[in-house]
């Protein structure tokens, strides 16, 4: 048997909707499906005010103009993420300050963060890892204390909330991903959310996705013509894509459910190597709504991640390791960062192992992986 890593789920009516989208006869951007797909989030998720983009990286970039990040400006963020959260700062001069993880979830440690803030900072880039939130309410604190902007990096954390609130509706800004590998997709795509009643923060932002236009009024009726007004790129989504979205985010309380409930099949069966210390898994705190977006375990040491891993893929099971550090990669190297900078981060990627997490798993599949994985796991208890 070969279990892939991810595969993309569908709903089924992604193509009837598609369908619907060409038959408006408007396929590139801000067409009638964004506007549904904006509807259903705002509504759904109690947000201000939101923009669709082109993907999460897209909308950390917005978020970057939109606060208007200037060279020398310092901007704190777990060095355990994606590079695109520290190519937003350094695309506008700023520099990224990393931060240590906390073990029991790998998010920010916000003690550490306070530690680094100097003159120089303007923000914090929390990241929710996995669809587990961050210490939303400290950070929060903490950026209310010492004047800073707070940009969530909630790629990971679609509809999971922190205290009953969603995530990417706690900070200034927040930035979704809809890439093919996320829980609702559209192949690519994301959103920048503004959670503020600010209208010109809006009426920039709109600016800033339509190339540095003010073409959105245009297509309001509000103007006779555009013309480049500000800075700005491309950022906006086709009409098609806000479409296959629109179908995934209608079944968004089923593709959950479908998660969870692998994600409890896995707890259940490797409970009993955490009570022997073989394996730990992530912590989701108790004022936590988790969306199940990954399924993460942290082996003992990198040696038997390793053996781990490739003894499941000899039976035809992909796993797979995360993020490269930003600190000790080649680009967080140039910054002036070094290796055993952020001691803790380091080992804990190195331990880090993914299971196959997607909708379409059948119970034969989940069986064959806790078969083997279960051998793999009693043969390092036996050392």
């Amino acid at each position: 048997m070969n279990i892939s890593f991810y595969e993309p789920y569908y709903i089924g009516t992604e193509i009837n909707h598609i369908r619907e989208a060409m038959e408006q006869h408007q396929i590139s951007g801000d067409g009638h499906y964004t506007e549904k797909v904006v509807s259903l989030l705002k509504n759904k998720f109690e947000i201000l005010n939101m923009v669709m983009t082109t993907s999460a990286t897209h909308a950390l970039e917005m978020a970057a103009l939109l606060i208007d990040l200037k060279p020398g400006d310092e901007v704190i963020m777990p060095s355990f993420s994606f590079p695109s959260t520290a190519n937003a700062v350094m695309l506008h001069g700023g520099k990224p300050v990393f931060a240590e993880i906390e073990e029991a979830t790998l998010n920010i440690d916000v003690k550490d963060v306070e530690r680094k803030i100097s003159k120089n900072t303007k923000a914090i880039i929390p990241v929710h890892y996995g669809g587990i939130a961050c210490k939303m309410g400290e950070i929060m604190t903490l950026a209310e204390t010492y004047h800073l902007y707070v940009i969530e990096d909630a790629a990971q954390g679609v509809n999971a909330k922190f205290k009953e609130k969603h995530l990417g509706t706690w900070g200034h800004m927040g930035c979704y991903s809809f890439h093919g590998t996320k829980n609702y997709t559209c192949g690519e795509g994301g959103a920048l959310l503004l959670n503020t009643s600010d209208e010109q923060l809006l009426y920039r932002a709109e600016i800033i996705r339509q190339k540095g236009t003010n073409r959105r009024q245009f297509m309001l009726g509000e103007i006779d013509k555009y013309s480049w007004v500000d800075m700005g790129s491309s950022y906006t989504p086709s009409d098609l894509l806000m479409a296959f979205l629109y179908a995934q985010l209608e079944s968004m309380d089923h593709i959950t459910q479908k998660r969870r409930a692998i994600h409890s099949y896995y707890e259940n069966f490797l409970k009993r190597y955490v009570d022997r210390g073989i394996i730990k898994m992530l912590q989701t705190p108790i004022d936590c709504t988790p969306n199940f977006h990954l399924f993460t375990i942290l082996c003992r040491n990198e040696r038997e991640r390793n053996t781990l891993m490739g003894n499941l893929k000899k039976k035809g099971i992909a796993t797979a390791f995360h993020f490269v550090p930003l600190h000790s990669s080649t680009a967080g190297q140039k910054l002036g960062y070094h290796q055993n900078d952020l001691p803790l981060t380091e080992n804990l990627s190195k331990c880090l192992l993914r299971l196959p997490i997607y909708p379409g798993m059948t119970a034969e599949q989940l069986a064959y992986i806790q078969k083997h994985l279960s051998s793999c796991l009693d043969a390092f208890g036996e050392l």
